[in-house]
């Protein structure tokens, strides 16, 4: 068999590790799942993902016939911006891991990249998923909390401190409710499937609601769940149109667990934006293309980037 060329990528969230070998067209070669052990502390989340991984280079060497050419890891939180150091993951209780330098360690000095987990998978919606071909665009996955990732010429802009895009911390009503930075009123606090599952759980007296019911009401015509819905997407619309003045996207990719609404999401959603811009451009308001697989995409993205980059010894 001839060799195949590949990289190992690993898309790292709060319980679980989702894996992949992708081989140079972005064609995902194996797929593998693994919880993080984050019960048993910070340290053994990091033994898991290392030890995920070198699993991994070893099947890729035994079943592709050569081993990987690198690697490329995505994690949650903070990542420094020259891409060495986990700074912080207050899901994973990490500070300071020097996660690319651990993992080349483990696999034999392999190249390694490392990533923030919704910068990373906006890497791949915008390069082979829902943005591709969009010059400028701004991913915004909707999930436990709300984060952004702005795309640039097919790149991914970190910032100066590696924190640029989150918008889920821009205060859209002041003085509402408290989130867990330290301010009042952030978008994810308001927007975010956490919140609707929060407001929709008090609105219907059922606890264990969440956003996919409520998501489920509105399309049946509960008005309750209506009223819900939004006060969500308006203040959606405003953190959308203030980062639409900011940045001026071509296109806005919208994604995360709300996105799975469909049309129920986006045309009020449309509406509520075109309704806020005056002297904007209203740019492309498209779902994700991608699903939980863009994290691993984008992963093995920044490997290829990586040695693409490379200078030869």
């Amino acid at each position: 068999m001839k060799p195949v060329k590949h990289v190992i990528a690993l898309d790292v969230g709060g319980t679980g590790i989702k894996a992949a070998l992708i081989a140079e067209d972005c064609s995902l070669l194996h797929e593998a799942r693994r919880a993080t052990g984050r019960d048993r502390g910070p340290d053994a989340v990091v033994e898991t993902i290392l030890d995920f991984a070198a699993e991994l280079h070893a099947l890729g060497r035994e079943r592709f016939g050569t081993a990987a050419s690198a690697a490329g890891v995505a994690v949650p939180g903070i990542v420094d911006a020259e891409g060495g150091t986990a700074v912080y993951a207050a899901n994973l209780g990490w500070r300071d891991v020097p996660m690319r330098a651990l993992m080349s360690s483990r696999l034999g000095s392999l190249p390694v990249a490392l990533g923030h987990d919704v910068r990373t998978g906006g890497l791949a919606e915008g390069r082979i998923g829902a943005g591709r071909g969009a010059d400028r665009f701004l991913f915004v996955p909707l999930g436990t909390g709300i984060a952004g990732a702005v795309g640039i010429a097919g790149r991914i802009e970190a910032g100066a401190h590696g924190c640029a895009g989150e918008i889920g911390h821009i205060v859209v009503r002041p003085g509402g409710p408290p989130c867990g930075c330290g301010q009042r009123g952030c978008l994810e606090t308001l927007a975010s499937a956490s919140a609707v599952s929060r407001a929709w759980a008090a609105a219907s007296g059922a606890p264990d609601a969440d956003a996919a019911d409520c998501a489920e009401a509105v399309a049946s015509g509960d008005a309750a769940a209506r009223e819900v819905w939004l006060t969500a997407v308006g203040a959606l619309a405003d953190g959308l149109v203030t980062a639409i003045t900011l940045l001026d996207p071509g296109t806005l990719i919208i994604g995360g667990g709300l996105a799975e609404a469909g049309e129920t999401l986006f045309r009020p959603l449309r509406a509520a934006v075109e309704e806020r811009v005056t002297f904007q451009r209203l740019p492309d308001i498209v779902p994700a293309a991608l699903g939980d697989t863009a994290g691993c995409l984008g992963a093995g993205l920044l490997a290829w980037d990586l040695l693409a980059t490379e200078v030869p010894a």
